[in-house]
Formats: C-alpha cells, structure tokens, sequence
C-alpha cells in the first residue's frame, strides 16, 4: 500500500507515519513544507527504502501515485495560524482541493484531518457530529475553524459528484512528544514553563474547559477511521474534561512543584468549554482512548526536557 501523509513532518502527522512505517506492506510519502513541521521528527525514517519526503506546499498539486491519502497539513495552532491568516485558509481550502484533485485522478482514498473548531463556542455540550456549530465567520480564528469547514464541504461534495472515496475525523486536543515547544496550546506552554521552572500562565478566568488525547491513541483513531467503512465525520478525542486551571495544577503536581499560577488575558473567540461526544467513534471504529492525562504529561515531559536540555532535579 503506497499512503501519502500531507504534513507528516507535523506533530501528529510524524506520529502517524511511524505507526504506519510499522507496517513492512507499507511505502509512504511524506509531503511537507516545514512551516510548523520539523524534518527532525522524522529523522528516523529519512534513508528508508519504503519512505520517502518531499518538500512540498499543498497549495500547489503533487502528483504522486498512491493508494491513501491523509490529508494533515495545516497549522494547527493559533500563534502559527494568525500569524500567516492568508497563508491558513489557503492551506486548508486550496490543499484540500488539491488533494482531493489528486485523490480523483489516481483513485486513493482520503481522510481529511478536520477539528473540533468546526464547532467554533459550542451551545451545545459535549458535541456530537450532528450539531453545525456556532463560528464567527469573521474573528482571527476564522481562518481556520473556516477554512476546515470549507474543506470538510469540499470532501463531500467530490464524494457526492465523483464518488471519491473519503473520511473526516473531527480532531480535539491532542498532546504528546514532538508538539512544538512554543506554539501556544496550553498543553505544550505549561510544561515548557514548568521545565523551565517559569510560572504557569492560565489565560482568564481558568474555568475554561479543553479535552486532551494523547497522540497515540488519536494515531489509532485515524488509522481505524481510513480502514474502516464511515466516512465520518467522526470525533476523535478523550472525553475527560479539565479546566485550566486543572491542568495547571497537573502540570505544577507532576513535573515542577515550586512553579507558580498566574493569570493572563484572554484571546478574543476562545471556546468556554470543548468536550467531544466520542459514542460514533466507538459504535462504529470500536475505538476509545486509552492514556489518561496524567500518564500522558510524564511522557511529554521527558521529549520536552531533551529538546529544551533541562535535565531533571536529582532527589537529594
């Protein structure tokens, strides 16, 4: 099986091709242009007979012969995203035609990484497939929770016209080894500040709730979502919900407690609460996660420490 992973260069992109690279029937292509993405979380793979990267920006067609597409690439955090808004919506609505162009023409199948901001501040918790969302169309987020609503209408309608074969996972928080150390989520800011042994910025008023999933087990989600019969879409992410203050709690308890929690302003369009209704995922995938926070954040932590060179205290 020839699989093309757009922004497999990317966080969970990288984590994909190594579960998918496990698999000796498998050849992969990596397309990336390594705005977000790093050549460093594939450097395992780099020489590989049955991998191969191309440096490549989605916005412009590839032509490639392949079997499967996962259609990744994006900035998927808000620094990187409303740094270059232009640039984000182009990723996500002229990449995904070009993808879905190539899809078309070589006859692949095409699972496209959407998110949980398609929900934009939900009126409704937690959210299932069915509810539309409530987007501010014109905010400095709307670049992406937009331009994934654009891509996700651009799969069904070549699904509906050519009868492309297509799947959609509804993405929420994800968080692991390899995330980029400054991007912004909060998952990577409080532990970088706790390695560092900087106070913990909690953006007001702290209440905020965020699901996290571990990498892992979204790899899995993905992977079970292109091989099986749904086209979705189907949220992928761990119910458990925490506010942010929880997690900065987590985060002070585990890895650094003699960090301080400070409070900052908020960014405009911030979702009060975000929790996915995974019931589709694991009635039709048979898929749930399975890594709770706690055990998750120690394994970030010891990437994190590498990549930062901040060992850890030995107990005296």
């Amino acid at each position: 099986m020839r699989i093309l992973v757009t922004g497999g260069a990317g966080f969970i992109g990288s984590h994909l091709v190594d579960k998918l690279m496990e698999n000796e029937k498998n050849e992969v292509i990596v397309a990336d242009n390594f705005f977000t993405g790093s050549k460093d979380n594939l450097k395992k793979w780099i020489g590989h007979p049955r991998f191969e990267l191309i440096r490549h920006d989605v916005t412009q067609p590839l032509l490639v012969e392949v079997d499967q597409i996962y259609h990744l690439a994006c900035p998927a955090s808000p620094i990187f995203y409303k740094h270059n808004p232009v640039k984000t919506i182009k990723t996500n609505v002229i990449g995904t035609l070009n993808m879905l162009g190539l899809a078309k023409r070589v006859g692949a199948r095409i699972l496209l990484t959407s998110t949980s901001e398609v929900y934009g501040d939900p009126l409704e918790h937690p959210q299932t497939e069915a509810y539309w969302g409530n987007v501010n169309p014109i905010g400095v987020r709307s670049c992406y929770d937009e331009g994934k609503r654009v891509a996700e209408t651009l799969m069904f309608d070549y699904h509906r016209q050519h009868g492309i074969e297509i799947r959609i996972a509804r993405i929420f928080n994800t968080y692991g080894p390899r995330m980029n150390i400054d991007d912004g989520r909060v998952v990577s800011n409080f532990i970088a500040q706790a390695v560092r042994g900087e106070p913990l910025t909690v953006q007001k008023p702290g209440t905020q709730t965020r699901s996290f999933c571990y990498v892992a087990d979204m790899v899995d989600g993905l992977m079970k979502l292109m091989n099986g019969n749904n086209t979705g879409p189907i949220n992928l992410g761990n119910p458990g919900e925490f506010t942010m203050l929880e997690l900065a709690e987590n985060v002070k308890e585990l890895i650094n407690p003699e960090v301080t929690v400070t409070m900052t302003e908020n960014t405009p369009d911030d979702p009060r609460q975000r929790k996915p209704d995974i019931t589709k995922a694991k009635e039709v995938l048979g898929w749930e996660p399975k890594v709770v926070l706690r055990d998750g954040l120690v394994l970030m932590e010891d990437d994190f420490r590498e990549r930062l060179a901040v060992p850890k205290k030995t107990k005296a």
